[in-house]
């Protein structure tokens, strides 16, 4: 029976993905094969020996080790697309937060309530809450993934002119955007072209403090930008300056920070882009069937740290080997099934950086010598043999 820790709380229709028979569930199960998280940090976790794969039950995986785990041989998965109904409503929102000034004529109502002129009040007041209508204005999106062409639709049907930008914009993707939507071939379009502007990107290296100084400067005046995907990828201090000039109208954030929330000019949403029960439903049950995939089958599905493989079985025997990309693997690992007298009936070898995975069938029963054979060889990291 596999063991499956759970960090945080998880959807219970997603639990019921794993068959109770084959899985035992708990938050602190003896050396779990699998762990189940949300937002639970993992960057001081002690890993067990035992534990084979990490699903993010989300698409943000910051609050994981990734190369930690890649290094020991454990696979991280996240996600994509699970909750891009509930984010993209919320951009929704959020873009009409950012126009009229909702939350500014809420507050103001707390200040009148059980006043019994607050009638009057309201219209003698009202204006002071006024904004642009969405309608007829040009939103860009950076990124077009499973949220960016959603929200790009959505926005088309509201009415909106939409230019989108993605360079890593996936056939899925471009088959699913509206005709309607503009490709912008570079950021300066967006910029230029642009009253509102969705970031719907990850966050990495390259794109930390993706929007800064420098980037503003070449924004259209009064823009307003959205951000449901990373607080990191503002540059806090320098949209707080920019709101403050009046270059930027307002800022939408899902990810508040010390400088951000309360300030002027911010509207700071406390990370509900996700915060849907259908969208921790879908996110729990993508999550549950890729553990399940790979602790029953060896494939994977939806890794952020390793290639995705996938292969149909075969043979009665999987041999699973996560190994370094380096030259000669393949026929090191092919070599020591075949002086053990075994014979393959189908494989597949996939790579991702520094790393890759090999998925190997047999017939004939793998033993814990032919296992010990392969782990010996350098650059093998972690070898399983499912079935």
């Amino acid at each position: 029976m596999y063991k499956i820790k759970t960090l945080n709380k998880i959807s219970k229709i997603g639990l019921e993905v794993l068959d109770p028979k084959k899985y035992e569930i708990a938050d602190e199960p003896e050396a779990p094969e699998a762990i189940l998280v949300r937002s639970g940090k993992m960057h001081d976790y002690a890993f067990n020996k035992e534990l084979l794969c990490i699903a993010r039950a989300g698409a943000g995986t910051n609050n994981i080790p990734l190369d930690r785990c890649a290094e020991e041989g454990i696979v991280v998965f996240n996600t994509p697309g699970a909750n891009s109904e509930a984010v993209k409503e919320l951009a929704i929102c959020a873009m009409l937060m950012a126009s009229r000034d909702i939350v500014g004529g809420l507050n103001w109502i707390e200040t009148v309530k059980g006043d019994p002129e607050v009638a009057q009040k309201v219209e003698k007041e009202k204006s002071a809450f006024t904004g642009p209508e969405i309608y007829g204005k040009t939103l860009g999106i950076i990124g077009l993934g499973a949220i960016g062409y959603k929200l790009a639709n959505a926005a088309i049907e509201l009415g909106m002119k939409v230019y989108g930008y993605d360079p890593f914009l996936s056939v899925e993707s471009a088959w699913k955007l509206s005709s309607r939507a503009q490709y912008a071939q570079n950021l300066e379009t967006i910029y230029r072209e642009c009253d509102y502007i969705s970031l719907n990107l990850p966050v990495n290296n390259d794109t930390k403090g993706f929007v800064n100084k420098d980037v503003i400067a070449q924004m259209k005046d009064d823009v307003r930008i959205i951000n449901l995907a990373r607080a990191e990828l503002v540059n806090d201090q320098d949209m707080l300056d920019a709101l403050e000039s009046g270059k930027v109208a307002k800022y939408v954030t899902d990810f508040p920070t010390p400088l951000t929330a309360g300030a002027k000019g911010v509207i700071a949403i406390p990370h509900l882009g996700a915060s849907t029960p259908e969208s921790e439903d879908n996110c729990a049950i993508m999550a549950a069937e890729e553990i399940r995939e790979y602790l029953e089958h060896g494939n994977i599905i939806n890794s952020v740290n390793m290639p995705n493989a996938h292969m149909d079985w075969v043979g009665n025997v999987r041999v699973c080997v996560i190994h370094e990309n380096t030259p000669g693997m393949i026929g090191s690992i092919l070599k020591v099934i075949a002086d053990n007298g075994i014979n393959v009936e189908n494989m597949v070898n996939k790579s991702k950086g520094k790393y890759s995975y090999c998925l190997v069938d047999v017939n004939a029963p793998v033993n814990e010598e032919l296992v010990k054979q392969m782990c010996d060889i350098t650059g093998i990291i972690r070898v399983r043999v499912v079935g």
